[in-house]
């Protein structure tokens, strides 16, 4: 489960309410209204002194020189006289708090002279009669208003609904009618606001005219579709029956998955209760209640409201947390527990499936979730997951299937603070600044006060308190919790923090709720910063609560975060992330206890950006509640729009933004749908070789029928075919962008008279100008009287169009093989082999020639080796070979774990046909051990069997393979051939080898049959 860092529990550190002033001068000036204290009433407040605190101080103290800086200078807060000056105000804050009986939790010198502190009724009395106090205020928090994911998406104003997409479909109390959201998470708080529903009403069976009720064992709900949603009430710990209700629809737990891997429950509840705020946060997000009331940390957010705020909402747990909740490593979400929550859902009857689950860039687009996802999108339940949280490096991204939607995260207007001294003011993401107020001390670097290992990034223990104490520290972001960091500033006496992104990691930046004043700043700012306070000189720095620099941030961004593609999921035909959605600093419901108060949190991660797409899938539904999952898909994809780079230009990558921005004010009516269905994606997974079915032909990725084009290999022209069904009559022209590719549109017009009527079309694209080896993106859009319809484009302009695969036979031999180069010019053939393949025994079953035999009905039995693969491996191949190829299945399993006594993996391969033959490849593996798993699925023969495996090294065994001629002389588009030789090969041994064209990716596998 890919998720951000929780929400941590601290208390707000305050600054100053207001800038103070003299006596003589008096504080009430024209225009300033002072806040009306509460009189003689106990809590925590603020005192004012009357004295000048540094910033404005101008003399009078006997001794004490004047500090207030001159005109065009800025306060020197480390001077001698400012050291002097506020020792001063200190002793004088302490003298009189001694008199009152009071004890300070925080002292103020800079711009403001007073102390913080819990009074009693009486000392608030006593301190308000003293001759040196200006005011007594009761604490408070404030900030300005966010502004909330809906609200930006256009859905609506979130205290009356009103101004947007909800009240063109009927308003909030129908947004998403008759529609159940299944979140497939770590639970759900029923008590929520975001959840109240009313009590269930018992009947029997009995249509109830479109609200949920119950017989006692099943909740049922007849849904906008004609359908009927039916999910067992379930017991288990702080759950009962009485937690369901007509907005909570179902709750059901998986954990046996878990449990077979021995993890411990008890930091956790057993039973659809979440126990860890992820699982309430995204269902709040796709369908909580409208205009719920949301605080945190006692600071008020004001209201926020779920994107289908009318839908149901259906949680099943399937993935627990551990004894620390801020650490991911502790948490668990078995496979096995997902697939079964996934199948649960289906069988309840959802429209709509959240998954913010991953598990690292995929690596398969047919992994066991994939295939349940592919089935639950064939039942007509739309499926929405996240992109990942491993951003901003490419090939990062999760979830490569085209059949559900893959969102990357984005931004909006936020909450805001400013970092301020000389020559530098710049806005960053606060929430633990108070809005209106300044924090000003001296500054260090956390480097520079290092105590321990990790200084620089704050870890645990690692700053040196002396140099801290009073200081404003600059943390570098990465390796520990964002919030950790200002724990850790606190813990060695600092006051504030400024929290920098490090060039080259993720750049979002996230509203925490920090243990002293934050401001999360930009990795574009971190030099200025170090430039600053480096060296331990104790300049001043200055962090306001609220964005004064007159610049507003752009938005949407992509979150540095948020995964990017391409894909490398068997081939880079299929463009992902498809759509990105509000997923910084979103604040949603979180976990609680069976008798605690509801929380909220402000979370970031594609977690947070996934149920906005669930719930823009479920209002749709409820607008057209028989749409297919493609359907959906194909209207967000196409009304999309650009998001934007942090200089406010237009962001065109589709790597990170998939189509752009959702943008719900148009996605009811696209104009065209691009419609694909289970038997195109059945054709385009024949297509990747993972599976066969029967009566389906294989597809090439790039022809499938989505809302964009990928073309992951183009050496020539190559062509590809759409169709796309019209929402209302009306023409469209195509208009294409894609710099240095030719691209032909036939035909470029496209008329329909009605709407459910459908066209093809075709798209040719041929490099012109366009570099090699690097992708090439852009937008084809259809540009029509009822709106703009778009698709964005990636092509890679390859080196050569060359065979995956060539094989020979004999120890000596030759085989002629063409290409079809990309470029222009000469073409090394760079050669790696040929290196004989290894024969791996199953040591409790030799058999001789063979690695093992198998008897008639011996099933499931796994044979395992380690295997060391070196450094400079540009190909490892694991080879699983039977004599029986009619009636048993072996599947094949390749792990790169930590080491040959630690069998936890890194990275996973498998290839599991409905064949007795299996075959793993790696291209360019990563040195290490590697764990090889043959298991005997089905064996109703007799039969032997090879396990074989070869690791092919740079530069190694070259001399038995040539290539004539080399280089190739090549002109762009034309075939031409080369031969390819071999010689002196033992007998009897098969060979492995790879020809390499230029300095690309591309590459040919030779593989020769010495025995033959």
């Amino acid at each position: 489960m890919r998720r951000p860092p929780l929400r941590v529990t601290a208390a707000l550190s305050l600054a100053a309410l207001f800038i103070g002033s003299t006596a003589t001068s008096g504080f009430a000036a024209e225009g300033v209204t002072t806040p009306t204290p509460i009189e003689g009433t106990p809590g925590h407040y603020i005192v004012v002194l009357k004295g000048d605190p540094l910033a404005t101080y101008d003399g009078g103290v006997s001794g004490l020189k004047a500090t207030k800086p001159q005109k065009g200078k800025q306060l020197d807060a480390n001077s001698a006289n400012s050291q002097k000056y506020r020792a001063h105000l200190k002793n004088e804050q302490r003298k009189l708090a001694k008199q009152a009986g009071v004890t300070p939790d925080a002292e103020y010198q800079i711009t403001l002279n007073g102390f913080s502190a819990d009074l009693s009724g009486a000392q608030v009395d006593k301190l308000r009669a003293s001759k040196d106090v200006l005011g007594v205020y009761p604490d408070s928090i404030r900030h300005p208003q966010a502004q909330t994911s809906t609200d930006f998406l256009g859905l609506g104003d979130d205290a009356t609904g009103a101004g947007g997409v909800w009240e063109q479909t009927g308003g909030v109390d129908t947004a998403g009618e008759g529609i159940v959201v299944g979140v497939v998470d770590t639970g759900i708080a029923p008590e929520h606001p975001s959840f109240d529903g009313a009590k269930l009403k018992k009947q029997n069976h009995k249509k109830s005219q479109g609200q949920p009720y119950t017989d006692g064992s099943y909740v049922y709900f007849d849904k906008a579709d004609g359908g009927t949603f039916q999910s067992p009430i379930v017991t288990g710990q702080g759950w009962d029956k009485h937690d369901y209700s007509t907005k909570l629809v179902g709750g059901q737990y998986f954990s046996t998955g878990a449990a077979a891997a021995g993890f411990d429950f008890q930091y956790d509840y057993l039973s659809p209760r979440d126990g860890d705020g992820h699982g309430s946060h995204t269902a709040s997000t796709a369908a909580g209640n409208f205009g719920v009331e949301a605080s945190v940390e006692s600071v008020d957010f004001g209201t926020v409201s779920g994107v289908a705020p009318a839908a149901k909402v259906s949680a099943y747990k399937a993935c627990y947390v551990g004894p620390d909740p801020a650490v991911t490593d502790d948490d668990i979400c078995a496979l096995s527990d997902l697939v079964a929550a996934i199948d649960a859902a289906v069988a309840d009857g959802v429209d709509v499936i959240n998954y913010s689950i991953g598990g690292g860039a995929a690596t398969s687009v047919l992994e066991p979730d994939d295939i349940a996802f592919f089935n639950a999108a064939a039942a007509g339940v739309f499926v929405s997951v996240s992109a990942g949280n491993n951003g901003p490096d490419p090939v990062t991204a999760d979830h490569a299937s085209p059949w559900y939607t893959t969102v990357a995260a984005s931004t909006i207007p936020t909450w805001e603070g400013t970092v301020r001294f000389p020559g530098f003011e710049e806005a960053g993401a606060s929430v633990s600044v108070p809005f209106g107020e300044e924090v000003t001390g001296p500054s260090i670097y956390a480097g520079d006060a290092a105590a321990g290992d990790g200084a620089a990034l704050c870890l645990p223990g690692s700053l040196d308190a002396a140099k801290v104490t009073g200081h404003i520290v600059v943390c570098d972001r990465g390796e520990n919790a964002r919030a950790e960091k200002s724990d850790v500033v606190k813990d060695a006496g600092g006051i504030g923090m400024v929290l920098v992104n490090v060039p080259g990691g993720a750049d979002s930046l996230d509203n925490d709720f920090h243990a002293v004043p934050t401001v999360h700043l930009a990795a574009a700012h971190r030099a200025a910063v170090l430039a600053y306070v480096q060296g331990g000189t104790d300049l001043p720095v200055t962090l306001i609560g609220e964005n004064v620099t007159g610049e507003t941030t752009p938005v949407p961004q992509i979150a540095g975060f948020s995964s990017r593609g391409p894909m490398n999921a068997n081939g880079s035909d299929v463009i992902k992330p498809d759509v990105a959605a509000p997923g910084v600093a979103i604040l949603a419901a979180t976990n609680n206890a069976p008798d605690a108060e509801p929380t909220f949190g402000i979370l970031s991660g594609t977690s947070m950006a996934a149920p906005h797409v669930a719930g823009l899938a479920a209002l749709y539904l409820g607008e057209h509640p028989n749409a297919a999952p493609a359907e959906i898909k194909s209207a967000m994809m196409t009304t999309a729009y650009d998001t934007v780079n942090a200089d406010g230009s237009k962001n065109t990558d589709p790597f990170s933004q998939g189509a752009g921005q959702v943008d719900p004010t148009r996605y009811f009516e696209p104009g065209l749908l691009y419609l694909a269905g289970p038997a195109e994606w059945a054709a385009y997974i024949e297509g990747t070789g993972l599976a066969e079915f029967d009566g389906i032909e294989p597809i090439d990725g790039s022809d499938l029928n989505g809302a964009s084009i990928g073309i992951g290999s183009l050496a020539s022209a190559q062509t590809v075919t759409r169709t796309v069904t019209a929402t209302a009559p009306g023409s469209y022209t195509a208009e294409v962008d894609l710099p240095g590719v030719d691209v032909t549109v036939e035909p470029s017009t496209l008329s329909f008279s009605k709407a459910g009527e459908s066209k093809t079309f075709t798209v040719t694209f041929d490099n012109a100008t366009a570099p090699v080896e690097e992708w090439a993106t852009g937008l084809l859009t259809w540009k029509g009287e009822n709106g703009d319809v778009r698709s964005p484009l990636a092509v890679f302009p390859v080196t050569a169009d060359a065979p995956a695969e060539v094989s020979g036979a004999g120890v000596d031999g030759s085989e002629t093989i063409e290409i079809t180069p990309g470029v222009d010019g000469e073409l090394p053939l760079n050669l790696h082999g040929l290196t004989p393949l290894t024969l791996l025994v199953d040591e409790a079953n030799p058999v001789e020639g063979h690695s093992g035999d198998q008897d008639s009905g011996d099933e499931n039995k796994d044979v395992t080796w380690i295997v060391d693969v070196p450094e400079g491996t540009t190909l490892s191949r694991f080879d699983l070979d039977s004599s029986d190829d009619e009636g048993s299945d072996l599947d094949l399993t390749v792990y790169r774990v930590v080491s040959p006594t630690d069998l936890r993996y890194y990275e996973r391969w498998q290839s599991a046909t409905a064949s007795a033959d299996e075959r793993v490849t790696i291209t360019a593996p990563t040195a290490g051990t590697y764990l090889v798993v043959a298991n005997m699925y089905s064996t109703p023969n007799p039969m032997t069997w090879d396990m074989t495996y070869a690791n092919v090294v740079t530069g190694a065994d070259q001399g038995s393979l040539t290539a004539t001629p080399n280089p190739l002389q090549t002109t762009r588009g034309e075939a031409v051939s080369y031969d390819l030789s071999w010689s002196g090969l033992q007998a009897g041994s098969k060979y492995l080898g790879v020809v390499q064209y230029g300095d690309s990716e591309v590459r040919t596998i030779v593989t020769v049959d010495a025995a033959q």
